[in-house]
């Protein structure tokens, strides 16, 4: 049984709820606002750990209460937090969240601390093996990304690419990547870019994921919040992959967790 171990980013996450978004200019009412916990890499380590999976946390926070609350937090749920470090003179990366009446949501994202990962954090990733998976979305500068796809590949650790927010990486890069996952969105702005990804798997929101020739349906569930569903899905995917199991099997496993994310507030869970 291999390791996922995740090389990203975390934040606080402050939800503002309201009937609608506003248009451009536009200035619209919200409901008191919530404070959270968030960031596309953290989430997804948190889901890998509840997926049944060892997992690890390679990130940042800034040298302040919010980061020092979220290490503690990412312990408390068993991800291994080791590998993280404290700056000290950057914020903890912040989200600002804006959810409608019907759950779905718009993010601005403030990386602070996030965007201190350099290529010598790479050096955290030496030990990675065959039957590890590493994976990563797009909230780092992304020639460590780069970089941090060519280490895992070179040590045979399976590698999986969260392509959020969507960035034209090279060819070469997402060709290393077993799968790189998108969202239809994603997915349109890949095709326009003209990138040739060997290995793709689309999450369709209510009508399900589809990877290669394998389909999985989505669950139909009442939606409280769609924030971070799609990182209980590529958590859990990845930790299913580690644990040996079958691309529909593994789909399976992460169709449902993000069934279960929407239906509560927030990208994660409450503590158990």
């Amino acid at each position: 049984m291999g390791r996922v171990i995740v090389f990203g980013s975390l934040s606080q996450d402050l939800h503002l709820h309201m009937e609608r978004h506003p248009g451009t200019g536009e200035t619209v009412m919200s409901g008191d606002i919530d404070y959270r916990f968030g960031g596309k890499g953290a989430n997804q380590a948190v889901a890998a750990v509840l997926a049944g999976a060892e997992s690890l946390f390679v990130g940042k926070v800034g040298d302040d209460p919010q980061g020092r609350e979220y290490v503690e937090r990412l312990s408390a749920f068993g991800v291994d937090t080791s590998r993280m470090e404290i700056v000290a003179d950057a914020p903890t990366g912040t989200a600002i969240i804006y959810n409608d009446r019907d759950g779905e949501n718009m993010i601005v994202v403030a990386p602070g601390a996030n965007h201190h990962m350099g290529h010598a954090d790479l050096a955290k990733l030496d030990d990675l093996a065959p039957g590890d998976v590493l994976l990563m979305p797009l909230e780092l500068p992304l020639d460590v990304v780069s970089a941090a796809v060519e280490a895992g590949a070179s040590r045979g650790a399976r590698v999986i690419l969260n392509l959020a927010p969507f960035a034209p990486l090279p060819e070469a890069v997402l060709a290393a990547c077993d799968p790189v996952v998108v969202n239809e969105y994603e997915a349109e702005l890949l095709e326009r870019a003209g990138i040739a990804t060997p290995s793709v798997l689309q999450t369709l929101g209510t009508r399900g994921s589809r990877w290669g020739d394998v389909h999985v349906p989505a669950l139909e569930v009442t939606v409280v919040d769609t924030t971070g569903a799609g990182d209980a899905y590529c958590g859990t995917l990845a930790a299913r992959l580690s644990l040996g199991e079958d691309r529909e099997t593994a789909m399976r496993a992460a169709s449902d967790a993000a069934a279960r994310c929407v239906q509560h507030a927030g990208a994660q869970p409450p503590l158990p």
